[in-house]
């Protein structure tokens, strides 16, 4: 897990003056900023099952090991209980991990609605880490209508890499948007 060495564990006090109390390991940014927490426990598992494809450590005889197994998860919640992500809490993400020196900005959502919010959250981190969304599991091509497809963002954005699911044979999954 990354750590954010600004901060005193288990406080109470927002030693960094980032907003934030004991964001230790990561933040929650769901909702207003007086909702605002230093602890990014996942509701769903999406997010946790997502870092352990990254970043799982192996040689540790529990099986698997992650693609990028030498890499440091910042955990941050912007998903509300039921899953659902606003404009707001995305981009508020993005901003605390752009502010704290992310390299790569995973985010394992979509929609189908564009954000200038969300696009200006990006553009930003675009400038100091590369850009991962998922490209959506609708089977349909991820392009802007009037072609065929619709626009799945963040994943439709040029600057950002989209991420399809693919079968046991290595196959573009029937279920999986495309490029």
């Amino acid at each position: 897990m990354w750590v954010n060495t600004q901060e005193i564990p288990g406080n109470g006090v927002d030693d960094d003056n980032n907003g934030f109390v004991d964001d230790i390991h990561g933040v929650s940014v769901v909702s207003n900023s007086v909702s605002h927490t230093g602890d990014p426990n996942d509701d769903n598992g999406h997010g946790t099952h997502v870092a352990g494809i990254i970043a799982s450590t192996g040689g540790n005889d529990v099986g698997g090991v992650g693609v990028a197994f030498n890499s440091k998860i910042m955990a941050i919640k912007a998903a509300q209980y039921s899953g659902v992500l606003t404009t707001t809490d995305i981009a508020e993400a993005i901003y605390y991990a752009v502010d704290n020196g992310a390299d790569v900005i995973n985010m394992s959502f979509g929609g189908y609605g564009r954000s200038q919010v969300e696009e200006d959250a990006l553009a930003l981190a675009y400038s100091q880490a590369v850009l991962v969304a998922a490209a959506g599991n609708d089977g349909i091509p991820n392009q802007p209508c009037p072609v065929v497809g619709r626009a799945m963002y963040p994943a439709a954005h040029p600057w950002v890499v989209g991420v399809m699911a693919s079968d046991k044979a290595s196959n573009r999954a029937g279920f999986s948007n495309s490029d």
